[in-house]
């Protein structure tokens, strides 16, 4: 019996590495995709774009091991949390991947002309929302709920960064015109970031379910 609990207490800590790389994937998808944009670099946006199907394959390999884990341990109720709230958490990474690769996309669209304003709020709420999804898969692998909450509090700021991207880029457009198209872009980008934001607290209530037992809105 202390064998067959240890292959599976080790299964879970495989798991658990699959996410944090999955994870750490997703953070890098998120910094090149900004970074491309603000440098109009279109072989860094193309890498993104072509890098979300690796991301999309780990998806699936850690959802397979997820339902293979419960078809094969009959886990308890702890560690049935565990595993689901791991089914949960690789949804929510592979949409902020696709929202990377939104913005990767955008790059391509745009980089043939200068930006109409220096990127400075955009850059801080992907660096604001990459440390939310660090923290909140650090927060599940340590089963910390106060860590959950601390990182939910930066909610609050990207979704300040956010209406200030909008308001600024509505003056832009208001006074010329020829901004609408690449404003329009840099609005969405702006709206994909705080996409992710909202992921990262999804992560976070997963969290406290796993830890607690009890469901909880951060974004409200």
């Amino acid at each position: 019996m202390g064998t067959i609990r240890q292959n599976f207490t080790n299964a879970l800590k495989t798991l658990q590495n699959d996410i944090l790389r999955m994870g750490g994937l997703v953070e890098e998808a998120i910094a090149n995709a900004v970074r491309s944009l603000a440098k109009r670099d279109v072989t860094l946006a193309n890498r993104v774009i072509e890098g979300d199907a690796l991301i999309d394959r780990l998806e699936l390999e850690i959802e397979s091991k997820c339902m293979m884990l419960i078809a094969t341990q009959q886990p308890l109720a702890t560690d049935l949390r565990r595993i689901g709230a791991g089914f949960k958490i690789i949804t929510d990474l592979e949409r902020m991947a696709d929202y990377a690769e939104d913005i990767a996309e955008i790059t391509t669209r745009i980089a043939h002309e200068p930006l109409i304003k220096p990127l400075i709020d955009i850059p801080k709420m992907a660096e604001i929302t990459q440390g939310m999804v660090r923290d909140s898969l650090d927060a599940f692998v340590r089963e910390d709920v106060s860590l959950v909450y601390e990182m939910a509090k930066r909610d609050d700021l990207v979704d300040s960064l956010h209406r200030q991207v909008f308001e600024e880029l509505q003056v832009y457009m208001s006074r010329d015109p020829n901004t609408i198209f690449q404003a329009t872009y840099l609005l969405f980008v702006s709206r994909y970031l705080e996409r992710i934001a909202d992921h990262a607290t999804n992560i976070g209530e997963r969290v406290i379910y796993l830890v607690t037992g009890e469901r909880v809105d951060l974004n409200s």
